[in-house]
């Protein structure tokens, strides 16, 4: 039996030794960091006196020459002891399994993880040599359940939060795969009353061999959204668009996708950065840099998968790694400023990297930033050789809108 130690209780917990380290970052959001005997995690809440909370967590296994079976089973005790203890109440909303050799791992999380929530298993290696990482998004106070469409429903007053994960098929080559997901997302989308260009809020694309069949991903996705009338002088979907592998090789394309019903047009807002980024339309590829909806309680960030570009889409400083990273940094940093945020109300970040060997350099630049922040650096090429590393995140702030609906 061991104790719970946070700078303002005590609690027993058992089995594991766990070291909480509270760090506040505003009045709504709180960093906590823990330990236990093969992992640690990084915890993300926020907290704005309603009955909804949200969480992200980060669990990293800490004993990498631990077998497979090992790790998976380590970040699931991790995962167990979260809900009976910093986390309690609260339900999974979205996860995310981070795989080093998904044709050899991705049946034993899919069996060990019976949660009932949406779940994205992909293989991007993470880097600090261990073969598993799990992201989880967690909230409290809603309801949720697996609609007749098949994606997982997260529901609280007016809103119905849409989320999918892991979804693909075996059509011949990336962009008939990418087509026919856009296809089926889209009449999942219609039977819960929505549509992809009035409700879908992000996606993420995972395309295994991206330097070759990225081409594939672009072209289904630029010819399925002019038929749902997204344009540029519309808007688009933020998204990731990033080098990932299934279990079966023969899967070039996955997406997992979230999307919100009872949305109205004034709650969403697009987020440019002018001063840094250009539209990505001018470079023939359709995803919106971030989007913010705001409730009347609380501002949700989700920003695309971003890199080391200027406003006239050029890739700033090629092959130099520490000045991509920090570049990489002003763009997000402009375009969370568009949304009255700062890298203060992130929730989350996955870093992906396209060499391995720039792991250490790239850590380090992030553990002296954003210690404590919740983040994954993973395997995963970006959408163009140039680029050596991408960044997405999630942010949250507390707001007060009273015209507008309650999250």
């Amino acid at each position: 039996m061991h104790k719970l130690k946070s700078t303002n209780k005590i609690c027993i917990f058992p089995l594991f030794l766990l070291i909480l380290h509270p760090k506040d970052k505003t009045m709504n959001q709180n960093l906590t960091h823990i330990t236990d005997k093969h992992t640690t995690t990084d915890i993300f809440c926020f907290d704005n006196g309603t009955e909804v909370k949200e969480y992200h967590a980060m669990i990293h296994v800490s004993s990498p020459c631990l077998p497979f079976s090992e790790q998976l089973e380590a970040i699931f005790n991790a995962y167990s002891q979260l809900l009976d203890g910093p986390m309690k109440g609260a339900q999974a909303v979205f996860k995310r399994y981070f795989l080093s050799d998904a044709a050899n791992q991705a049946d034993a999380v899919i069996i060990g993880d019976v949660t009932d929530c949406a779940k994205s298993i992909i293989e991007q290696a993470p880097l600090d040599g261990t073969k598993i990482a799990l992201w989880v998004y967690l909230m409290t106070g809603v309801q949720t359940c697996i609609g007749e469409s098949g994606l997982y429903e997260v529901k609280h007053g007016d809103f119905r939060h849409l989320w999918n994960g892991s979804a693909h098929n075996m059509a011949a080559n990336s962009e008939y795969q990418t087509r026919l997901l856009f296809n089926e997302y889209n009449m999942q989308l219609l039977q819960e009353g929505c549509t992809l260009k009035d409700n879908c809020i992000r996606t993420w694309f995972f395309v295994n061999d991206i330097d070759l069949n990225y081409g594939g991903v672009v072209r289904a996705r630029n010819q399925f959204f002019f038929t749902q009338g997204l344009t540029v002088n519309t808007h688009f979907i933020s998204s990731t668009g990033i080098g990932g592998r299934q279990q079966d090789p023969n899967v070039l394309s996955q997406m997992d996708n979230y999307a919100i019903a009872g949305l109205q047009p004034e709650q969403r807002h697009f987020l440019y950065a002018s001063t840094h980024l250009n539209r990505t339309s001018d470079y023939g590829v359709s995803f919106e840099r971030g989007t913010y909806i705001d409730y009347a309680d609380r501002r949700q960030v989700f920003i695309s998968g971003t890199a080391s570009i200027n406003n006239k889409g050029e890739i700033m400083y090629p092959k130099d790694i520490v000045k991509q990273t920090r570049r990489m940094w002003e763009n997000v940093e402009a375009l969370l400023a568009e949304a009255d945020c700062t890298f203060e109300e992130v929730s989350e970040m996955v870093v992906y990297l396209r060499d391995t060997a720039d792991y250490q350099v790239v850590k380090a630049l992030f553990e002296e930033r954003f210690h404590g922040t919740p983040y994954v650096i993973v395997h995963a090429p970006v959408c163009r050789p140039g680029w050596l590393i991408e960044m997405e995140c999630m942010a949250v702030k507390a707001v007060d809108i009273p015209t507008l609906p309650k999250f």
